[in-house]
């Protein structure tokens, strides 16, 4: 008997004892009206613009968390505060189970989630209940020419919709040669590189770790003459890992969060994150298929919020195609917000390995594809070769978008989503595998412009005029050709106007007139006008 009792305790001293990864949420952020009355403390001016620019209001996911609780989380015994994450108000620790539990003894902590869903399970009570919150350009792509035409992403280049202006933070496993490689010379001597940080190592190391952010960014960025041409080559970038290759555990998706947080802080337009989450070193922290319903995993719930921050992020469906005990989706790529990228190859066939849909709560999953099996690349030692993976595709349709909202800079990112979809080829008759088909931003594009260039509200006022008249074509055209025909056909004058503008007609006889206005892509509408 006395040598059970003794094993009984030992396996419960175990179990105590035991390293667990968790979330600790806080009860508030003391600071929070000090920091809404002043944004330029947590936001810089960039990332207040796009916001400003897309009507999303400052709330309480953008105070800085407290540094003061994280310090006093950090004093706790056996317990180690890993990364920390705004926008959800928790810290990621790592730590016995007790000495974590033993933190909701602390008035500034909410609740605890573990990463072991278990000990959730098992945990009945583990909120704190006294304060609870509920010119055109023209490249030559080399092997790379069909990733990009098979979008249409080459159209927006040849109409100068190349990625300036844009900012895109590459989240992901290492840059190693980034700093080296003749594939991202043009970026580094246009200092399109604007900064990164290493939050595996804690340091601003960026230029190490795995080859494959260094694979990933080549897609977007990289730039080598009859070679290899990115969709986005001249947008500006952020370079971040969050990727630790040596291991899979929680942490990672924590990390994430962080990453993402300072994308935002920093005004980034675009996330792409060739990343995700299913299976773990420890199997009591994996994902399952209900799991995956957009909402409930740490990755996807930062990955929603940075969307509705403005941000516009662009997933990789995942790898898991082929596989029979788990061909779904993975985290974030399940989020609610994000744009989450299948695979297909050269002519459009859908890769065997890409991970399709639909997410647990039944949405369309993944919402479009790109190509992913014989993408051209950077390798680890910098030649031009071809890779297989989501991985890959997430970055043809990322540095695509940026370059196709710098064409429209007043669209929110969901409406550049939507657009996107749309143009897709199966929108009508979405599958799982290819959710909404290959996007089509040519189409996409001229929907736009064929949308602006509406004529059918044109104003011409006032009629009958006398000496000037206005005109209003309640569209968002900057010029527009105007040219004024007498009854008999008689052209008596014709000018490029801006489309909100007027025409003196003082020296005009008095008689009918007929206003032809045109639209670049030539549509064009015939308003008659009396002369006094």
């Amino acid at each position: 008997m006395k040598k059970i009792i003794v094993l009984f305790l030992f396996f419960n001293c175990f179990l105590l004892q035991a390293q667990e990864h968790a979330w600790i949420y806080f009860i508030d952020k003391p600071n929070e009206v000090t920091y809404i009355e002043n944004p330029l403390s947590m936001l810089t001016q960039r990332s207040l613009d796009r916001r400003l620019a897309q009507n999303i209001t400052l709330d309480f996911k953008d105070i800085p968390i407290s540094l003061d609780y994280i310090k006093e989380i950090k004093m706790q015994e056996g317990v180690e505060v890993k990364a920390k994450s705004k926008w959800l108000n928790a810290v990621h620790v790592y730590g016995t189970e007790l000495a974590i539990k033993n933190t909701l003894n602390l008035s500034i902590v909410d609740r605890i989630e573990f990463a072991a869903r278990e000990l959730n399970a098992r945990t009945v009570v583990i909120e704190n209940q006294e304060a609870r919150l509920d010119e055109q350009v023209f490249y030559d792509y080399g092997s790379s020419e069909n990733q990009a035409r098979q979008i249409g992403a080459d159209f927006l280049h040849e109409n100068n919709f190349t990625g300036k202006g844009m900012q895109i933070a590459v989240i992901d496993a290492g840059f190693p040669n980034v700093d080296n490689f003749n594939a991202f010379k043009r970026i580094r001597d246009n200092n399109q590189i604007l900064g990164g940080y290493n939050y595996v190592a804690r340091n601003d190391n960026f230029y190490r770790g795995n080859n494959h952010g260094t694979s990933v960014l080549s897609i977007i960025a990289g730039y080598v003459e009859g070679k290899l041409v990115g969709t986005a080559p001249d947008a500006s970038f952020y370079l971040f890992i969050t990727e630790d290759t040596s291991r899979e555990t929680p942490l990672e998706e924590s990390l994430w969060v962080e990453a993402a947080e300072k994308a935002d802080s920093l005004g980034v337009d675009v996330i792409n994150t060739s990343l995700g989450y299913i299976g773990f070193d420890e199997a009591k922290y994996n994902h399952i298929y209900e799991d995956m319903d957009g909402k409930s995993t740490f990755i996807s719930r930062g990955a929603n919020i940075a969307v509705e921050r403005g941000m516009l992020v662009v997933v990789a469906a995942g790898n898991s195609g082929n596989s029979r005990t788990y061909n779904n989706i993975g985290s974030p790529a399940d989020a609610t917000n994000v744009f989450t990228i299948g695979a297909v190859n050269a002519n459009g066939v859908i890769a065997s390995f890409s991970s399709y849909g639909p997410s647990y709560d039944g949405r369309i999953k993944p919402d479009v594809t790109a190509k992913g099996a014989q993408t051209t690349i950077v390798s680890d030692i910098g030649t031009i070769v071809t890779g297989n993976g989501t991985s890959y595709a997430s970055p043809v349709m990322a540095g695509a978008i940026a370059s196709f909202w710098q064409a429209f800079p007043t669209k929110t990112n969901f409406e550049i989503m939507q657009l996107v979809r749309e143009s897709a080829h199966l929108y009508s008759t979405p599958t799982n595998q290819f959710g909404n088909g290959i996007p089509n931003f040519k189409k996409a594009y001229e929907k736009i412009i064929a949308s602006n260039e509406s004529l059918d509200n044109i104003i011409l006022y006032p009629n009958p005029s006398t000496n000037e008249v206005f005109f209003n074509l309640n569209n968002k055209l900057e010029r527009i050709k105007v040219t004024v025909f007498d009854l008999i056909g008689r052209k008596i004058i014709q000018q490029d106007v801006p489309s909100n503008q007027s025409i003196n007609m003082s020296s005009f006889q008095s008689g009918m007139y007929l206003f032809n206005f045109e639209t670049p892509l030539g549509n064009s509408k015939l308003v008659k006008l009396i002369k006094r």
